[in-house]
């Protein structure tokens, strides 16, 4: 009960852009002044808070205000996409201290992959000048589908050879750093609960824009994860009857219609690019759907017209998914995000608009992540800093 309340005091305390007082905690969290005063002793003691000045504008003296403080913790963050990989060293307040990027090698050696990772990290680390006890751990966002108890990675798209491997173990053994696997999608959605501002606060669902389109969900500030940690996958939600073919045995999926693969494909098939990449790799892909975005943005129609039509397409996954939750936003990222930003806000909050259910109760907002870029990685550290911090119900079950 002790550690609970402790988690649930330093919650209430971040999500505060400019700290409370132990008289403000009393209020908010319902516990004694008593117990707030030894919980903020504790974590004074643990350097996870400061006292940041006083502050009062009644009656009385004024109260000491109560921050966290950015040095006290830090994380490790990995993104793994088939496409690029991305890595940061996040703060205690979500900040990002330093990032780089990578592209993922290709090939089907999962080991080298991983060895080329925990190298990154190593460097990442060591250019920080943090000092590694004050990190609480590495997370990784790995594309789904992934087994979350055994934190492997189970077969996903362009990432050739990836059976079951244990991504998780593996990169523990190799950096020494306590280690959690999530997918990209819920990793993503973590984000922007932590460090997205009013983006990531109620009820929303994160729509990942990746190699992959999938969503991660958040209700009433709760990260919904489902039961093997696979929830958000949409990708066999039927967006166009008459559509392709989807290896699922279905005509019309998201998979099989608005994937970055799929446009890029279309766009070789009516001579807009290059028909000679085979699009077997995430970095292929990448670097298609960036001409077909550039070829867009310079006033091809045709080009123009292959995302417009995605943007349909999304809004109508979107669509299901909203009405089946009743979310009051939706917000876009992930790293194909910013070449469809544009075109798509354009056009999917009124296509929303237009099919929601609840539309004469309430609006549904459609933003862009207030995290950037770097979303899933950021993510993927925010989820050490959820593990470590954020108050559970599991901290409350006694031990056998």
């Amino acid at each position: 009960m002790g550690d609970f309340n402790l988690t649930v005091i330093l919650d209430a305390i971040r999500r505060s852009s400019g700290g409370l007082s132990r008289v403000e905690l009393a209020q908010i969290v319902g516990l004694s002044p008593q117990t707030i005063s030894n919980i903020s002793r504790r974590l004074l003691d643990q350097h996870l808070i400061v006292e940041a000045g006083k502050e009062g504008s009644g009656p009385g003296k004024p109260r000491t205000m109560l921050r966290l403080n950015p040095s006290g913790m830090y994380a490790v963050g990995v993104h793994l996409d088939p496409a690029v990989t991305t890595f940061v060293l996040l703060d205690l307040v979500g900040a990002v201290v330093l990032h780089s990027r990578i592209k993922t090698p290709v090939g089907n050696n999962p080991q080298a992959v991983i060895a080329t990772i925990a190298a990154e990290i190593k460097q990442l680390v060591a250019d920080s000048g943090v000092n590694k006890d004050k990190i609480a751990g590495l997370g990784v966002a790995a594309p789904g589908p992934i087994d979350l108890d055994q934190g492997t990675v189970v077969d996903p798209p362009l990432l050739l050879g990836w059976h079951r491997v244990p991504l998780r173990d593996a990169l523990a053994e190799a950096t020494g750093l306590s280690t959690l696997v999530d997918k990209d999608v819920t990793s993503a959605a973590v984000a922007e609960t932590w460090a997205g501002g009013p983006s990531g606060s109620g009820s929303f669902i994160f729509m990942y824009m990746g190699t992959g389109i999938g969503c991660g969900i958040v209700l009433n500030d709760e990260v919904v994860r489902g039961t093997s940690g696979n929830a958000g996958e949409i990708g066999h939600i039927i967006v166009d009857p008459d559509g392709p073919p989807c290896d699922c045995g279905l005509r019309g999926c998201v998979k099989s219609s608005c994937i970055p693969q799929v446009l890029v494909a279309e766009a070789q098939a009516a001579g807009i690019l290059d028909g000679s990449g085979k699009l077997t790799s995430g970095p292929e892909v990448q670097e298609g759907f960036a001409q077909l975005c550039a070829a867009a943005d310079s006033g091809d129609s045709r080009a123009a017209a292959i995302i417009d039509k995605s943007a349909l397409l999304v809004a109508r996954a979107v669509s299901v998914v909203t009405n089946t939750l009743d979310v009051e936003r939706v917000v876009f990222g992930g790293p194909f995000w910013a070449g469809l930003s544009e075109r798509y806000l354009d056009r999917i909050p009124e296509l929303l608009s237009r099919n929601s259910a609840a539309r004469k109760i309430h609006a549904i907002e459609v933003v862009g992540t207030g995290v950037g870029e770097d979303v899933g990685a950021i993510g993927a550290a925010c989820l050490v800093l959820e593990h470590t911090l954020a108050p559970r119900a599991q901290r409350l079950l006694l031990e056998g």
